[in-house]
């Protein structure tokens, strides 16, 4: 399976905010992990490669025509999808960002806001597995979380 120029695009600027949010917590990275942690990474390596394999697919179907917009239409299409739909929009869109930055603020992380970034270029429950996987580290290195 080849790449076109505009999935290496999105590939690279997903992993440039990966390496950007894991450079920022890069205090982190040291250390043992636990049995959640684990977890938390294997669910986020599925969302990320099941996320862009779909994406991908999304990406060469409708060629010119791909674009948030148009895939956003997309998640409209029947009720069921667009009870799905919905769902997405408003967790990843609202929910997520304040969640991340908020209580990111309250537990220490750095950068926090790149989650929500990193969720539009990867996928949310990569982002999400992520952020929870990067919580817990955070919590079990450094003991009690900080006032906000």
């Amino acid at each position: 399976m080849t790449f076109s120029l505009t999935e290496w695009f999105y590939v690279a600027l997903g992993l440039l905010s990966i390496a950007a949010l894991l450079y920022f917590n890069r205090g982190l990275l040291r250390g043992g992990i636990s049995a959640l942690e684990i977890v938390y990474y294997l669910a986020a390596a599925a969302g990320l490669l099941i996320g862009w394999y779909f994406n991908f697919q999304y990406l060469r179907e409708y060629g010119t025509q791909a674009g948030w917009a148009h895939w956003t239409r997309l998640l409209f299409v029947n009720p069921a999808s667009a009870s799905g739909g919905q769902d997405l929009i408003i967790a990843n869109v609202v929910l997520y960002p304040l969640w991340t930055i908020v209580d990111g603020r309250r537990v220490g992380l750095r950068a926090s806001g790149l989650f929500f970034f990193m969720s539009l270029l990867t996928s949310y429950a990569f982002a999400v597995a992520l952020y929870l996987g990067l919580r817990e580290r955070r919590l079990r290195t450094a003991g009690p979380p900080r006032a906000a």
